[in-house]
Order: C-alpha cells, then sequence, then structure tokens
C-alpha cells in the first residue's frame, strides 16, 4: 500500500511539475518587465495548473532563436518580431492580441523630438533605435522618412536597446530624433518629448505559443482564459496588478493580423548595426 501511494503521489507532483517558458519582449529595464508581468503569469499558473518561468533576454533576435530552437514555449511579441519569427518558424501561433488603454487591438510607434521640427530633406541627422527586429526601430522610422522623400540610411543611427532608453536619450539631447512606441513616448512628454509623426495602427503585441512544445488543446486553454476576462466590471480588481499593457483584456489573435506589417516590411533589409 505504502509503495503505491508512493507510487501515485510521485505521478501526480510528475503531473504537477510541468514547466512553461516564458520570453517578454526588454522594452523596459528588466525589473520593471518583470514587475509588469510576473501577476498575469501568476494567474495563468493557477488556471493552467502549471509553473511558468520567465527566461529573460535583452535581445529580440536571441528570444526569437530561442523559440525557433525549443527553449521558450511563450513570448511577448510585437509585430516584426512575430513575422520575423513565422517566417522560418510557422509553429508560431499567435494566441491573444493585447487591448490598448483606449480598448483598441492597435497601436502606433512615434518618431520623435525634443521638440525639434523635422527638416526637410533631412541629411545625416542623429536618430536613436530600439533594436533591428523592434517594429518601432527601423522599420516604423524608415517609412516616416519615406513619406518625405528621406531615408534613415541617409541619416546616422543608433540602437540603443529599449523604447525607454531611447526617449530619455533624446529629451537629454543625445539624439535629435528616436523611435518609439508611441504610449511609451506620452510617458515622457513633461520632459518635453514630442511626437512627430506616427504609424498607421499596427497589430497590438500578443502572446505567440509554440504549436510544436504546446499541445492543441493548451493552446486552445490559454486562449479562452485570456480571452474571458472581463477588465472592465468582473475581474477589474484581478487585472488592476497586471502590466498597463496587459490589463485592458484581449482579443483572439490570428497569422492574416499582420498582413500590414508584411507589407510595410516589404523586401526592406534592416541593418543589424548602427553606422555611427
Amino acid at each position: 500500500m505504502f509503495l503505491s501511494l508512493a507510487c501515485l503521489f510521485t505521478a501526480i507532483s510528475g503531473a504537477q511539475a510541468e514547466t512553461l517558458y516564458f520570453s517578454p519582449l526588454p522594452m523596459e529595464q528588466p525589473e520593471e518587465v518583470v514587475k509588469q508581468f510576473k501577476p498575469m503569469l501568476n494567474f495563468l499558473e493557477k488556471q493552467l495548473g502549471a509553473k511558468i518561468e520567465i527566461r529573460y533576454s535583452t535581445s529580440y533576435a536571441e528570444i526569437l532563436e530561442h523559440f525557433r530552437t525549443g527553449q521558450i514555449d511563450l513570448a511577448y511579441l510585437g509585430p516584426l518580431p512575430y513575422i520575423s519569427l513565422r517566417d522560418s518558424h510557422p509553429q508560431a501561433e499567435p494566441l491573444v492580441h493585447f487591448l490598448e488603454k483606449n480598448g483598441e487591438a492597435t497601436y502606433s510607434c512615434a518618431l520623435i523630438s525634443a521638440g525639434t521640427p523635422l527638416p526637410r530633406p533631412a541629411r545625416k541627422k542623429t536618430f536613436a533605435l530600439t533594436q533591428p527586429l523592434s517594429t518601432c526601430g527601423y522599420l516604423a522610422i524608415d517609412a516616416q522618412l519615406r513619406k518625405q522623400g528621406d531615408r534613415l540610411d541617409q541619416q546616422l543611427f543608433r540602437y540603443l536597446d529599449k523604447h525607454d532608453e531611447v526617449v530619455l536619450a533624446v529629451a537629454r539631447g543625445d539624439y535629435e530624433y528616436g523611435g518609439a512606441k508611441t504610449a511609451i513616448a506620452r510617458n515622457y512628454a513633461h520632459l518635453g518629448v514630442t511626437i512627430l509623426a506616427e504609424t498607421p495602427p499596427l497589430p497590438s503585441f500578443a502572446l505567440v505559443a509554440s504549436s510544436r512544445r504546446l499541445s492543441a488543446e493548451r493552446i486552445a486553454q490559454l486562449r479562452k482564459v485570456l480571452t474571458g476576462l472581463d477588465p472592465q466590471t468582473r475581474d477589474k480588481t484581478l487585472m488592476s496588478e497586471w502590466g498597463i499593457q496587459l490589463r485592458n483584456g484581449a482579443i483572439p489573435a490570428a497569422d492574416r493580423d499582420y498582413d500590414v506589417v508584411r507589407q510595410l516590411r516589404g523586401k526592406m533589409k534592416i541593418p543589424e548595426q548602427g553606422n555611427f
């Protein structure tokens, strides 16, 4: 009897010991990223009966490589990282789009300065960018410059990694211009940061799962749990502890949602390094 109970306990413990590995994009400082995601992950652990461990990386490219090689199960990705991943890893499945504060499943990227307008033509101006695979980096800012007949490769640009670092560098005057998520840039308006232009609406950030590592049942469960939340009334208190980009609810996501980003990227070759 003792042996049978011990075996049963071991089996139950093994069933409960499933660990899912999650990577968020490093858009802000590590401690802030963990602070924003941990409450949501704690909730999902209870709903799924599984442990979710954060695997933090400072590199967008490293996150995508970890996804391709099966080192993570879930990732919080923006549009460009997602389509870049999907190009080589069709098992990447978008589960939900997290809604913005205004209730929309879209967001925009901003071209910013510390109050200085962008000249026409613009030549050899200094630009602070996030990362090569960041939607609000080279992709978005080059698109804004092309609207006025300029290009980013005619300027001086450097990658600073995180959105908040870009905005602060522009606010300090280290760079004349920069690119960041509009919602993040607005948080620094009190420092004189000015939004000069915005991209068209882009699909909001998503929770992306590996269908190679997670079962169809687990994927459906995750999607159902997150889209079933009511941030306005029933689940408002629960979600108030979540990060500002997670607490507004979610809607189902699909690969076709990203066609607008694929069109924006076209055949663009995004430099992996800055040019000064």
